[in-house]
């Protein structure tokens, strides 16, 4: 299998801790010149730690100049993005009846319309050099639900839609368009939870245990690389079996 992607230009959101740093670390160790961003300063400057080379910026994905600030300061370094994984995301869990109006459009405007955001500035170096791989990492949680995030969950299951509806109109121009759907990985996150509580997820699993950040790392890479590039408006479930299509 073919793995080296010494020409390509990456760029992953969110990529201070967790599946983001994982997958930077991971495309980094594919050959690639990876950026990563983060919200703020000192995110940035950890990213660049893993990365190297000042390769942490800190970026906004509600902030269309942000985006644009970023994208420049890449392009002037390496050139156009030509891989874009969008991982940055937030929540803000709440039942539902007690949901306020703007927890919802805070998690909506990040998760999903940062993400746009993101592929409609990226797009214009892909559709020149008429080729392109954009990845979105959506959730588990998205396909099956989850009390308490709907919010979350409609944004993870638009971002499928989007990324589908994208596909088709850049395929023609050799960009590929596809999704990886994690289940519960082994983050910060979860590690917050009680024993108790991390033995009855578990239990939810077929395979019996989270996954690694590195799990999701590696489905990534294969979608960005080359061994990839008759594959577009898929969604790979990344999740121990936890929901099946």
């Amino acid at each position: 299998m073919t793995t080296s992607m010494h020409e390509e230009v990456v760029l992953v959101t969110g990529a201070s801790r967790g599946i983001g740093q994982a997958v930077a670390r991971r495309l980094r160790q594919d050959g690639a010149a990876v950026f990563g961003t983060a919200t703020s300063p000192a995110g940035a400057e950890a990213v660049s730690a893993e990365l190297g080379d000042g390769r942490g910026l800190v970026l906004d994905v509600t902030d269309a100049g942000s985006i644009d600030q970023a994208l420049a300061t890449i392009g002037q370094r390496c050139g156009p993005v030509t891989v874009l994984v969008n991982n940055a995301a937030i929540t803000r869990d709440q039942l539902l009846m007690r949901l306020k109006d703007e927890d919802w459009d805070a998690v909506l405007e990040a998760n999903l319309k940062g993400a746009m955001r993101m592929c409609r500035a990226s797009l214009r170096g892909m559709l020149k050099a008429r080729r392109g791989r954009i990845i979105g990492i959506s959730s588990v949680v998205g396909y099956a639900g989850n009390p308490g995030q709907t919010n979350y969950a409609a944004a993870k299951a638009g971002l499928a839609g989007f990324s589908r509806a994208l596909a088709h109109e850049v395929g023609s121009r050799g960009i590929t368009v596809n999704v990886v759907a994690p289940g519960f990985i082994d983050t910060d996150m979860t590690r917050a939870l009680t024993p108790e509580q991390r033995e009855r997820l578990q239990g939810t699993i077929p395979l019996g245990h989270l996954g690694r950040p590195e799990d999701v790392a590696a489905c990534v890479s294969f979608l960005a690389g080359p061994d990839s590039g008759y594959i577009t408006g898929q969604t790979v479930h990344v999740n121990g079996g936890m929901y099946m299509t």
